[in-house]
């Protein structure tokens, strides 16, 4: 049976489970669009994304290990789902609830069927408001949460954690107290992997520009209080990318998304 194009997500909202193509695999994805949160159904930013880094990483791993991608804000899981089936380790992340409702089903449901030479993909929760310093990455549930208990030692060895090669984010930017703990933990991240590594990774943020104003302020604080250079990335590169992976949607069905390349620089510190 032929597979059809992903539609735009707000077409699709009523659904419970989509059939999400994507380039030689088809994802089932669990969604649900209660108004209770904003992470358990799909949104544009992460199709648009998810086409775009198929199209454009040319990243290649180190000596002995496959490359690690860290998701902020996973929701259903696509993205995650995407880069790992293109051979990267991710981790997803989100807020428990999220995870409970949507992120882990998806994955679990997926996982198993990924073409081969896909990567690992785990979900962990991460809430940006707690404190980088206060972070777990032993933890098999969650890196980041209020009230965590005391920090146990650090091993990797079965839970993925810095360095990481890629950081990306799609659809968070939507209310203002998020920006700050958002940037933050961006930060963090980037810190964090480039201490372990040998340079900064790159962090991909797909935004729909629905309030304009707190785009421009999250973008101007990445600058100059947390120390990121950004990019936009041409518009016409991510209309190449979408049809190159099959996707040839009316302008105005993706009219406002944008995606953005933050670098940190170098000895940068808010």
């Amino acid at each position: 049976m032929a597979t059809h194009p992903p539609r735009p997500a707000h077409r699709t909202k009523h659904l419970a489970l989509l059939r999400y193509p994507f380039r030689n695999t088809v994802f089932d994805l669990t969604q649900s669009d209660n108004g209770l949160t904003n992470g358990t159904a799909l949104w544009l930013g992460a199709q648009c994304l998810s086409l775009y880094l198929a199209d454009a990483l040319k990243l290649k791993a180190p000596p002995g290990r496959r490359l690690q991608a860290i998701e902020l804000g996973s929701g259903i899981g696509l993205s995650a789902l995407a880069l790992c089936s293109m051979g990267w380790d991710v981790l997803a992340t989100d807020l428990p609830d999220v995870i409970s409702a949507v992120l882990s089903t998806n994955i679990a449901r997926n996982a198993p069927h990924l073409p081969v030479g896909s990567g690992i993909i785990q979900a962990r929760a991460l809430d940006w408001t707690v404190p980088p310093d206060q972070w777990e990455w032993s933890n098999s549930t969650s890196i980041g949460l209020p009230n965590n208990p005391e920090k146990p030692q650090i091993d990797c060895t079965e839970t993925l954690c810095p360095p990481f090669d890629l950081i990306i984010s799609s659809d968070t930017l939507y209310a203002t107290e998020i920006v700050q703990p958002l940037l933050r933990t961006l930060h963090a991240l980037a810190t964090l992997s480039a201490r372990h590594g040998c340079r900064s990774p790159p962090a991909y943020i797909a935004v729909e520009r629905r309030d304009p104003s707190l785009v421009d302020l999250a973008l101007a604080d990445a600058v100059t209080v947390w120390g990121f250079t950004t990019e936009r990335v041409l518009q016409k590169k991510v209309a190449k990318a979408m049809e190159r992976g099959g996707v040839r949607w009316d302008k105005e069905d993706w009219e406002g998304v944008e995606i953005w390349k933050l670098t940190q620089k170098t000895n940068n510190s808010p």
